[in-house]
């Protein structure tokens, strides 16, 4: 028997994604950073901005309290960027199975359940950050190889973490 990750529910998810750019508008970007997710963009806010900058602006914190589970599974919290909260972790929770998020009669095995759906969906982010550092390894590798030549890095401390030859 294989077993398999259960997939987003690709029609539902572009539907939440469609109610959002309705909410802020189609190619809105935040006029401070450039983030494009409509999640989180806040509607209305001319000019446009994400939520991230608008608690800066106003001196809050950035980070939002993240429930794994879902509040009615467990207390566990972690602390996630306000923008990847919103665009990232709780859309991806608007996935689960019905019911899982809000287990209303507290169902030990749904809890079980949303607790491994949660850790699922955090790892899943947190892999998706690493995208960002391998572009700018890319770019960087780059840059020094036009600027340096194509072994830069040869004779320098950074060649102990080149591959065998």
């Amino acid at each position: 028997m294989s077993v398999q990750l259960r997939l987003r529910d690709p029609i539902a998810a572009q539907k939440r994604k469609v109610q959002a750019i309705e909410r802020i508008g189609v190619g809105r970007v935040c006029s401070k950073c450039g983030e494009d997710r409509p999640e989180a963009l806040i509607p209305n806010s001319e000019p446009m901005i994400c939520a991230r900058c608008q608690r800066i602006q106003k001196r809050q914190s950035t980070t939002d309290d993240h429930h794994v589970a879902g509040k009615a599974n467990d207390k566990m919290t972690i602390p996630v960027d306000v923008n990847d909260h919103r665009a990232a972790l709780s859309a991806a929770q608007h996935d689960w199975e019905r019911g899982l998020l809000q287990n209303p009669d507290g169902c030990p095995l749904k809890a079980g359940a949303a607790r491994i759906r949660g850790r699922q969906d955090t790892i899943n982010y947190v892999i998706s950050l690493d995208d960002s550092v391998v572009e700018l390894l890319m770019e960087l590798s780059k840059f020094l190889e036009d600027l340096l030549g194509p072994e830069w890095w040869k004779g320098t401390p950074i060649e102990r973490f080149s591959p065998k030859q």
